[in-house]
């Protein structure tokens, strides 16, 4: 929007995905911009069995991408539509090859556009918004230990290393429609904000007092992804699981 300080920002970027001790690597995560200013955010954990989340993970952000291309306005209901469009593809994928039959995938997406942000996901792969030093918004993990944070027999800090936290409520692939959360209106940006959008194996050893620390270390988004990977490299062990990040930072042009 011309004369909108908002349209003005700079955006930096940077990707990180390792199969750590995995066999394969099930996550993927990209990020797509549409040469108008637009960006579109997207991170995937596949489940299912050997191969089987890898395919998911894939088609989802190859079906994300395409949906990007053809519409980026940041409202819920585009991000909905992707991931809608990605569940659908992964569905498909089940039918045509029977061996894929298990395939299912998290998923979590951030569309930006003119100085406005909105996000969508499925699963227990996060988004974290941080601005002035602080978490301004956190997903929630569709799961059982979520659930129980919710009903208030958990503390949130508590569902990290749950005995149930891998029984996960939602993703792409399961039976019938999707079950996803989307943010209900865009939230505008400024100067200083920063995404992560991350999958389990990082969030899990890495607390969010410690994404903060490691951001106020460091001055680009590769450097930041740098000191979050050293975390969870020094606390998992050899076969630990495969690991995943986009970091998105809002700067003033």
């Amino acid at each position: 929007m011309p004369g909108d300080p908002a349209a003005r920002l700079i955006l930096s970027t940077a990707t990180l995905s390792c199969a750590g001790g995995c066999a394969d690597h099930q996550d993927a995560c990209a990020v797509f911009a549409n040469g108008q200013g637009g960006l579109c955010a997207v991170l995937a954990n596949g489940l299912g069995g050997y191969h089987c989340g890898e395919q998911a993970a894939q088609q989802t952000i190859a079906t994300v991408q395409t949906a990007f291309a053809q519409q980026a306005e940041p409202k819920s209901a585009t991000v909905r539509r992707y991931l809608q469009a990605a569940h659908h593809a992964v569905q498909m994928g089940q039918q045509q090859h029977p061996e894929l039959a298990t395939m299912r995938t998290t998923a979590v997406t951030l569309l930006i556009d003119s100085g406005w942000a909105t996000w969508a996901h499925s699963g227990d792969s996060r988004l974290y918004h941080f601005r002035a030093g602080a978490v301004a918004f956190q997903t929630r993990d569709h799961s059982v230990p979520q659930r129980l944070v919710g009903a208030g027999d958990l503390h949130p800090s508590q569902i990290r290393y749950h005995q149930d936290r891998s029984q996960l409520l939602a993703a792409l692939g399961e039976p019938g429609d999707l079950r996803l959360t989307a943010l209900p209106e865009s939230v505008a940006l400024h100067a200083g904000d920063v995404f992560l959008l991350c999958s389990d194996g990082l969030w899990e050893p890495v607390t969010e007092l410690e994404m903060i620390a490691d951001r106020l270390k460091t001055t680009t988004p590769a450097e930041w992804l740098e000191l979050l990977e050293y975390r969870v490299l020094s606390r998992t062990l050899a076969d630990h699981d495969h690991y995943s990040a986009v970091a998105v930072w809002i700067m003033g042009a």
